[in-house]
């Protein structure tokens, strides 16, 4: 068999396969007994993706059809997939993700509540682009309000270069964004072929004087800081020991922040007061 018919054959079988794994509940769709299929109907994920129905049905039926980058993104959406099947979906339309669609990874629940139970540390963990997937209150109160910012907006090295609220937590910030680049040029070593790569480093490079005065110079350095000190406009001077755990699986990187005795009673106050600010 054709190797392209192959590809189509499984990206219909798989589509088909995703549809039937959602719950219309899920979507916002009513759900009725008289459905005689599991899962949505054709037409609801081509309502959801917005392409028309007759389209969506010839690409799982395996047709030799033309599929943008951005409609083969709004059926990952509709079919709510995780990033590793959005990877799959993509390979067998034999393109690449957009940016966007990388940033579609669900975090598990367990890393999630590792995170949560880090009550004073405060705590990030990153995907392989540096994306902040997930965090804790602590680290939403010390650093930024992650859940404030676009999902796209969510990247240590962007954060770094672009947002001074950000940047004005560290108190060396020249050094420690030189740093810190280094690093990050040592991590792409995996991602070198990505397009989400190139894209990232020419929106930085027009965005940011300062990391397109330093990216050209190629400095690379590995991930030592052990003792990291943040400074908190309410707080002042926080002090931390610095932990990075890598999970097996996705390699996500856990980020941990251990506070010293007086920057955790610190910590503890800023909590307090933003438990208040939330009730009032």
């Amino acid at each position: 068999m054709d190797n392209n018919v192959t590809l189509r054959k499984e990206l219909g079988n798989f589509l088909k396969t995703r549809r039937e794994k959602i719950c219309p509940a899920q979507v916002g769709l009513p759900s009725n007994s008289r459905r005689r299929t599991p899962g949505l109907r054709r037409e609801e994920v081509a309502m959801l993706a917005g392409v028309s129905v007759t389209w969506y049905t010839w690409l799982e039926q395996g047709r030799p059809i033309k599929v943008s980058d951005e409609v083969l993104q709004s059926i990952a959406n509709a079919l709510m997939l995780n990033a590793h099947e959005i990877s799959y979906l993509f390979g067998l339309s034999q393109t690449t993700p957009s940016k966007n669609a990388l940033f579609k990874e669900p975090t598990n629940t367990m890393f999630q509540n590792v995170l949560d139970s880090l009550l004073y540390s405060p705590s990030t963990m990153l995907d392989k682009y540096w994306n902040v997937i997930a965090w804790n209150k602590a680290a939403s109160t010390i650093f930024i309000d992650f859940s404030k910012l676009d999902i796209t907006d969510r990247n240590i090295i962007k954060l770094m270069f672009t947002n001074k609220e950000y940047q004005s937590r560290f108190t060396n910030w020249p050094e420690k964004a030189k740093e810190m680049l280094a690093v990050f040029r040592v991590s792409c070593t995996e991602i070198l072929n990505d397009q989400w790569l190139k894209e990232f480093i020419a929106a930085l490079q027009k965005e940011s004087k300062y990391f397109n005065k330093w990216w050209p110079l190629h400095d690379v350095a590995a991930e030592h800081e052990i003792k990291k000190i943040i400074k908190h406009p309410l707080a002042g001077k926080l002090f931390f020991e610095h932990t990075v755990f890598l999970t097996p699986e996705n390699n996500f990187k856990i980020y941990i922040n251990t506070p010293t005795t007086s920057t955790k009673e610190k910590i503890k106050a800023l909590l307090t007061m933003h438990v208040k600010k939330d009730i009032e």
